[in-house]
Order: C-alpha cells, then structure tokens, then sequence
C-alpha cells in the first residue's frame, strides 16, 4: 500500500509527540499553499523533556528525524531515519518558539519549530540531499 506523506505529515504534527519543525517557510499544507521544504525533529518524551529550556523542551534528545518537501503541489518524503549515528548529526536550534501551522482542511494549528532556510539547506546535506 503506497505511503501518503500528507497523512504522514499531519500525524506527526497533531499526534501528541513533541515533534520540532524547521522549515523553509511558514507550514501551510492547503492545497493552495506554497513550496516548502520541512524537517520534523521527533524528540524524547518524558520528564527530562519538559523542563528548564524555552518553548518546554529541557533534553532535547533527538529520536528521528523525516524531512517533507512540496514542490509543485506535490508532497514527497525525501527522508527518514532513526539511526542513532545519524540522528545524531541533527541537533534542536536553541531559538525553537510556538509557531502557528496550517492543516490540508485549513484548521489552524500550534506547535514548535522555527522558519529558517538556512538550517533546513544544512539539514539537507546532513541528510545527503541536495541543499536546496
């Protein structure tokens, strides 16, 4: 059965996980809306994950990292992974605040990451792909 990334997407963003997004431009996930390209930072559950750093994530312990790209209306997973050498090389920025998101039914939705083109082209080569 053939994987729907825009399914996949809006799970990771609204299922309860504490998942950091750093993308190249605010999340709008309409059919309408524009190209972007979205790294999502799955992050470690728990007590050391809630305290004593900005926007409630302390540890910041990385546990996988997928990265979405739309282009052209189409939405393609360009990579995941879960291994640890790998996710390793992906670190949370320390400027993560409440961003604001929108859904493909266009509800509008809150949740952490940052808007920064230049981290997610050096996501990009630590994910072995192209940087833009």
């Amino acid at each position: 059965m053939p994987v729907d990334p825009l399914g996949e997407l809006e799970a990771l963003l609204t299922g309860g996980s504490r998942v950091i997004m750093v993308s190249t431009h605010d999340v709008d996930l309409r059919p309408t809306g524009p190209d972007v390209t979205l790294f999502l930072l799955k992050i470690a559950e728990g007590s050391l994950a809630a305290g004593g750093r900005g926007g409630g994530f302390g540890e910041r312990k990385v546990l996988q990292v997928s990265c979405f790209r739309r282009s052209g209306g189409i939405l393609s997973k360009d990579f995941d992974t879960e291994e640890v050498s790998k996710v390793e090389e992906f670190e949370v920025p320390y400027y993560v605040s409440r961003i604001p998101f929108t859904l493909s039914s266009g509800a509008d939705s809150m949740g952490y990451g940052v808007v920064d083109p230049e981290l997610v082209a050096g996501f990009r080569v630590k994910a072995g792909l192209s940087p833009a």
